[in-house]
């Protein structure tokens, strides 16, 4: 109930702040249209989470309506700037250009947008982050089309104020001292790596986990500092894992021997700087992992090779959402909570502990220990009704039509001619196909796609690139904005028309789908 409450006081924000990628490898926060000094305040808290980039750029307009004088005010903002590590500045109004003297970083001043925009260089922005804040008056919308990049028009848009929400959603069910792995393998469940990592940095979890060792250094190259576990570590990358300070999952014994192996052989680690391992327990999952017969070999080889540590114990759940095998799940605790108190009396030192999963987080409370791995809740799916009526979703997957065309009775449509019109009949072509990540298989009135709002179902076979949606009962036309998917239009929904799991289709949206950040 105080989730709801909390929620309800939540004061709405006028304009959302939009983040992607632009020109010349630069990173764009775009908030044109409202501009305060608090406003400011939070706005340069996220360019400075953009850990990824040494240079940040601000471009300011007038700030209007402070009851400060011009000298006093931008006296505060130089000063703001100063102690936010801002790099430059460029002002843009007359208010503004008037006190640039007070400004101690680099600098430059324009009298209108429109003498920045003659004057515009896009080669004067590289390998940045830029933040665009902006009063109404001053169309700074114009300067942010000459900055992003020209994208593909379909999009994953990600909410990241609402994975910020999932993320505490679960956070109110944990117990004093529980950290959080966070779950970031497979491009974030779709949603882009670095952006999801840094957000959840900013925010302190405690632990990323990734698939495979690139995850992780795509990672680090971004700024991520946070501790990262590889769950997929491949022996030919052990010195990948040395080089960007990964923690592999350890799930054999022959595993643990040939990383013991590397380790001594690597002169980076000491007795007092040990190699951090997770190691996984098999408890009845029956997928990798170490065996209850095995911990007295593990110890063995964990005792003899001091430069080698153990971060965290850890195991799967195998169905720990399905009250129907409550009793296995229980049993697998049990077991789990053996195996661990087995190797810390023979090894002698504490670790992390971490079972529980999304779902199982608020299920079982007592399989909590000292840290849970939040997946697939994080990005606001559950297969629990209350708990899913907490979370937000934080993806919608969007489109616009590219053409709408009219098809008399008795007329195909796409390949095979698989549709035949039934009557005369409108239709939208929208440009996005199962190479984007939109299945084949919601393939002539499977599936339905969202066109201004209303369901518009597929007909036809969907093709690679495009595909064609009956919109004669929708007044549509050529750039109306469509979803795939989205709040009205739940992944879960689409998984149960493809009889999958959400997990598949979150991770089959293509990575040349353009992921567009925003924060309100």
């Amino acid at each position: 109930g105080w989730i709801k409450e909390k929620m309800a006081a939540l004061q709405p924000v006028s304009m959302r702040l939009e983040m992607k990628e632009a020109i010349n490898q630069c990173f764009l926060i775009n908030d044109s249209y409202n501009n305060d000094f608090y406003s400011l305040e939070i706005a340069l808290g996220l360019l400075a989470q953009q850990s990824g980039f040494d240079r940040t750029t601000l471009i300011l307009s007038d700030i209007h309506q402070t009851g400060k004088s011009p000298k006093q005010l931008y006296g505060d903002v130089a000063n703001l700037l100063h102690n936010t590590g801002v790099s430059r500045i460029i002002g843009i109004g007359q208010d503004i250009s008037s006190q640039k003297g007070l400004f101690d970083i680099p600098g430059r001043f324009f009298e209108s947008t429109e003498a920045f925009l003659k004057n515009f260089d896009p080669y004067d922005f590289q390998k940045e982050a830029i933040l665009l804040k902006g009063s109404r008056v001053f169309g700074f919308e114009r300067i942010g089309n000459r900055l992003q990049h020209k994208d593909h028009q379909t999009i994953l848009e990600v909410n990241l104020d609402s994975l910020i929400h999932n993320l505490n959603v679960y956070k109110s069910f944990l117990k004093p001292g529980v950290g959080v792995m966070a779950m970031v393998k497979a491009f974030s469940y779709g949603s882009g790596s670095v952006d999801i990592a840094r957000i959840l940095q900013y925010h302190q979890v405690d632990y990323l986990a990734v698939a495979y060792a690139d995850e992780g250094t795509e990672l680090r190259l971004g700024g991520i500092t946070t501790p990262i576990m590889v769950m997929n570590p491949e022996l030919h990358q052990f010195d990948v894992l040395f080089e960007y300070k990964l923690e592999p999952e350890i799930h054999s014994i022959g595993l643990l021997k040939r990383f013991a192996n590397a380790v001594a052989s690597c002169t980076t680690f000491s007795k007092q700087q040990p190699a951090l391992i997770h190691l996984e327990f098999d408890t009845g999952m029956h997928r990798l992992g170490i065996l209850p017969s095995e911990i007295a070999e593990v110890a063995e080889i964990l005792n003899g090779n001091l430069n080698m540590k153990v971060a965290s114990v850890f195991s799967h759940f195998a169905a720990s959402d399905d009250d129907l095998q409550d009793a296995f799940t229980k049993q697998q605790i049990a077991l789990f909570v053996e195996m661990k108190n087995n190797l810390h009396c023979k090894i002698g030192y504490n670790f992390l502990c971490h079972l529980s999963n999304s779902a199982a987080i608020s299920r079982f409370p007592e399989a909590q220990f000292n840290m849970v791995r939040l997946g697939i809740g994080l990005y606001g799916i559950s297969p629990d009704p209350v708990l899913s009526q907490l979370l937000q979703p934080v993806s919608t997957f969007k489109s616009v039509v590219s053409q709408v065309k009219n098809i008399a009775a008795g007329q195909s449509i796409g390949y095979n001619r698989a549709a035949i019109a039934n009557r005369d009949a409108q239709i939208a072509i929208v440009p996005v196909g199962y190479a984007d990540g939109l299945n084949r298989r919601l393939s002539n009135g499977v599936g339905y796609l969202l066109v201004n709002g209303q369901k518009a179902p597929i007909v036809g076979i969907i093709s690679m690139d495009m595909c064609a949606v009956d919109v004669t009962d929708i007044n549509v036309k050529e750039g109306d904005d469509v979803v795939i998917f989205g709040k009205d239009l739940p992944v879960a929904q689409i998984a149960q028309s493809l009889q999958t799991i959400p997990y598949e289709v979150l991770t089959s949206v293509s990575q040349r789908v353009k992921r567009v950040y925003f924060q309100e």
